[in-house]
């Protein structure tokens, strides 16, 4: 900048001489010496470019640029040369700078993940060891105030981390043994142990940014557009202007100077930087504001297509529920029982057992150190001990059915339950059944807020699960979902996606499970879970929400479309402006002054309007 500050200074000098001095030989040399020098320090880079590009026979800004500049300088117009090519570089600095702001969003990630971790040794000793060197399986220390540095599982301690870096969550997060932990993420308090489950190379933080510069490599078809448009422009241009300085003169008795002159204007008005900056800039801050709310998307293509969406297919399990079961309800049905006995005994017996539904219903009680002896299991039907020299069962449907114990009020509540799809457990003795326990996989505390989102934006959510109808039915219900199938296997849900597209339009997949990954691959954008989402779901999709939060996906298209709008608001500005001057320059009222604020000034509001989008989805 030191550089081109004094270019400017020069080429203001050049503007003085040429006004103020004697027009004499001398002068006239000295101010075109001040000029030359003003050329010489801002646009040596410029040159060298639009030399290349010349020779090679693109004709691109650098080249236009170089043509004008030489063309005015030699028809006597020096010291609007070096102001034109002072404040060319001035603004091509200013806008580089700009633009850089939307990268950084993104590279700014790369300092986030630790260089060095605190490793245990064999001997027990903790060192620390560069990431790059840590293996799969050692275990890792954090203190309270430092960044996680690798992907792992926690083995020892709690804490609550801030994820906010990777999964856009603004609160932290607590953690526990046996819950994951992402690089980069910052541990608010409690030294804890993980175990490394992905190299440093492979974290969730290296696929983001990876997965950011392949997006960014990925033209969307607004950008596509663009580009193509450009490639015819700039050569008409020249040809445009060819024809002002040659034909000028003959057909509208212009003189040779003056002719030139215009046609050289017209080269730097026409120059086509502003239309084809408008689109990355705008692409990538979007691709900037959807990681910082941890949304992944893996192109521009994918950002673009999200505003034409018409229907959402959605997962059931692990996509609009938690995907864990948790006990929602239990009664006692005994006459006149101890409801906190049953509880301590009930928990007795389901801490025996490591079937899922046996660790919710455990989970979900306390106990008082009930002793359950000569445990049983019962494979498919559930579990049997001894307590207090009674033998009692904790089981399912079926075993009550074989132990006869089903009576048609107890038959009723079960259909009850299992219409709302809940999975029933009783508990009985001897004498009969003594307490019910439902489990069920309970729905995202923000999963009918998502789906109204959804519907606002005038997309339809309809469910496709693997899991039986009425669990489906019961679930989406509850959802606010309209439309729910079931009982659906990898290969229905991809026939699914294929018949919604045919009926309705542009259509995504939202999943998290190998199952989903053929219509995840399927749909117009695939959209996967990142959270708890396996790796196939993820290869699959083309949008990863980090944090499983559905109400990310209403976040993206409303983002898809105010960055569709934002693309189309920066293409009609840099034609709107350069159209202008170009009829004051045909009409002789433009000079080259004129020329480089319309085509600068073009280009700096298009990247200051393209930079909205980094603030479109603040963190919350």
């Amino acid at each position: 900048m030191p550089a081109l500050a004094a270019a400017l200074v020069l080429a203001v000098g050049a503007e003085l001489l040429h006004f103020f001095a004697p027009d004499t030989l001398p002068w006239r040399a000295a101010g075109m010496g001040v000029a030359l020098g003003a050329i010489a320090l801002a646009g040596l880079g410029v040159y060298r470019k639009g030399l290349q590009a010349l020779v090679r026979g693109r004709l691109n800004i650098n080249a236009l640029m170089t043509v004008a500049v030489t063309g005015a300088f030699v028809i006597g117009q020096w010291p609007e040369a070096a102001m034109v090519m002072a404040l060319y570089s001035i603004a091509e600095a200013i806008e580089e700078r700009a633009v850089g702001r939307a990268r950084n969003a993104i590279q700014s990630l790369l300092a986030l993940a630790p260089e060095r971790a605190s490793v245990r040794s064999a001997s027990g000793e903790w060192l620390a060891t560069p990431v790059a060197e840590v293996a799969l399986g050692a275990l890792v220390r954090v203190k309270p105030g430092e960044r996680v540095p690798m992907d792992g599982i926690v083995r020892e301690g709690s804490t609550s981390i801030d994820q906010a870096s990777v999964t856009g969550e603004s609160i932290p997060v607590d953690k526990g043994v046996g819950d994951a932990v992402f690089a980069g993420t910052i541990n608010a308090f409690g030294s804890f142990v993980f175990e490394v489950t992905a190299l440093a190379a492979n974290s969730t933080l290296s696929r983001i940014i990876h997965a950011v510069e392949q997006a960014q490599a990925t033209r969307a078809p607004t950008q596509g557009f663009v580009e193509r448009f450009a490639a015819v422009y700039t050569p008409a241009v020249f040809v445009i202007a060819l024809a002002v300085a040659g034909l000028g003169p003959l057909l509208m008795g212009w003189g040779w100077l003056d002719a030139i002159y215009k046609a050289l204007v017209l080269l730097v008005i026409a120059c086509p930087c502003a239309l084809v900056i408008s689109t990355p800039v705008s692409i990538v801050s979007a691709l900037a504001a959807a990681a910082r709310r941890g949304i992944l998307v893996k192109g521009g293509i994918h950002l673009e297509q999200a505003r034409g969406l018409r229907v959402i297919a959605l997962d059931k399990t692990g996509t609009v529920t938690e995907g864990k079961p948790r006990l929602v309800d239990w009664t006692p049905l005994a006459e006149g029982a101890d409801k906190a006995r049953i509880e301590h005994i009930a928990y007795a017996l389901a801490a025996h057992s490591d079937h899922p539904v046996s660790r919710a219903i455990a989970a979900g009680l306390s106990s008082n150190r009930t002793e359950a002896r000569a445990f049983t299991a019962l494979p498919g039907r559930g579990v049997q001990a001894e307590v207090d020299g009674r033998v009692l069962v904790l089981g399912n449907h079926r075993l009550i059915e074989e132990r006869g114990q089903c009576s048609p009020a107890l038959e009723a509540t079960l259909f009850e339950h299992e219409r709302a799809g809940r999975t029933v457990t009783l508990l009985a003795d001897e004498a009969g059944v003594i307490a019910l326990f439902a489990v069920a996989d309970t729905l995202k505390p923000h999963a009918r807020e998502a789906v109204v989102a959804l519907r606002t934006l005038g997309i339809e959510a309809v469910m496709l699960s693997g899991d039986n109808q009425a669990t489906a039915s019961a679930v989406a219900h509850e959802a606010g979902i309209t439309e729910a199938r079931g009982n659906l296997l990898p290969a229905d849900k991809l026939q699914a996606i294929e018949a919604l597209q045919r009926a309705h339009g542009p259509t995504a997949m939202t999943g998290d499970g190998i199952n989903d990954a053929p219509a995840l691959a399927r749909a117009d954008i695939g959209i996967a879970m990142g959270g708890a989402g396996t790796d196939t779901a993820m290869e699959a999709a083309d949008v990863v929400v980090m944090n499983d939060d559905l109400r990310r996906i209403a976040e993206l298209v409303r983002l898809s479309r105010a960055t569709h709008a934002v693309l189309w608001q920066n293409i009609a500005l840099a034609l709107g402006i350069k159209a202008a001057v170009l009829v004051l320059a045909l009409l002789g009222t433009a000079t080259m002054w004129m020329a480089v604020f319309a085509d600068m000034g073009a280009s700096l509001l298009v990247v200051g309007n393209g930079l909205r989008l980094l603030r479109r989805l603040p963190r919350t």
